[in-house]
């Protein structure tokens, strides 16, 4: 299978158990290439576990994922050279420095130390980084983190980039700083595919949502069609069966 005109991200029936709960229960979703990606859903829902599977960092109890027409479980290595991934809570070596994580991540991947070096420089000087030249990464702030894992995911120039909670424990000016390094990235023809339970961040990056509850997906489609004339909330507040609270509750409040 050619990349050409495949989506960027395919799953057929993905399934994943843990014990006697159902964590996935036979997803499939088609990511569009170009797209700009949001997967939404309550916490519990299973964004993280659907992803994990996708990228192949977790195998599925059953089902399959194609990257760009490549299987990820059975053609691995052409799959991720085409693959970025930012996953949730991901520990890096955080005993390096900025630089020599990203000189560590190239190497690993086979790329000649020289593109390593001049992308890195880079990355760094574009995620404001540059300063904190002999810091090791265990002593960098939550926005840095997040910000350097962003750095080795795009280090190799992957088609597709694959982030859980990107925006999570971010301050704003390095939430805005990421915000625009990936609009720049499918401006330029990447499709990146995230997840969130944030609304407003849905609704201002994404070109495409799917909306995960239980396992499942409610709901899936452009941001236009998939919000209709209402809020993106109210649908998914709908979707995932939330609730208020009635007059007689916390009424000692």
């Amino acid at each position: 299978m050619t990349d050409a005109g495949q989506p960027a991200l395919a799953l057929r029936g993905l399934v994943k158990r843990f014990d006697s709960k159902v964590a996935v229960a036979g997803v499939d979703l088609d990511v569009p290439a170009g797209s700009f990606f949001g997967l939404l859903g309550p916490n519990g829902a299973g964004k993280t576990t659907t992803l994990s599977m996708a990228v192949g960092l977790l195998r599925p109890d059953a089902g399959a994922a194609w990257v760009l027409g490549h299987d990820v479980w059975r053609d691995p290595v052409e799959a991720k050279r085409r693959l970025g991934v930012l996953p949730d809570g991901m520990r890096l070596f955080d005993r390096l420095t900025g630089a020599e994580l990203l000189a560590y991540a190239g190497l690993l991947r086979g790329m000649p130390p020289d593109v390593v070096d001049q992308r890195a420089r880079e990355l760094l000087d574009v995620l404001a980084l540059a300063d904190a030249g002999r810091t090791l990464v265990v002593d960098y702030s939550a926005g840095m983190k997040k910000k350097i894992a962003l750095a080795c995911a795009l280090l190799h120039a992957p088609r597709l980039l694959v982030l859980d909670e990107p925006f999570e424990a971010v301050d704003p000016v390095s939430a805005a700083l990421i915000r625009e390094i990936l609009q720049r990235y499918v401006a330029g023809g990447g499709t990146v595919i995230f997840s969130s339970h944030v609304m407003e961040v849905v609704e201002r990056l994404c070109s495409h949502v799917a909306i995960l509850a239980e396992g499942a997906i409610k709901d899936v489609g452009t941001l236009a069609d998939v919000r209709g004339d209402r809020s993106l909330e109210e649908v998914f507040v709908e979707l995932v069966g939330g609730r208020t609270a009635t007059g007689e509750e916390l009424s000692w409040l």
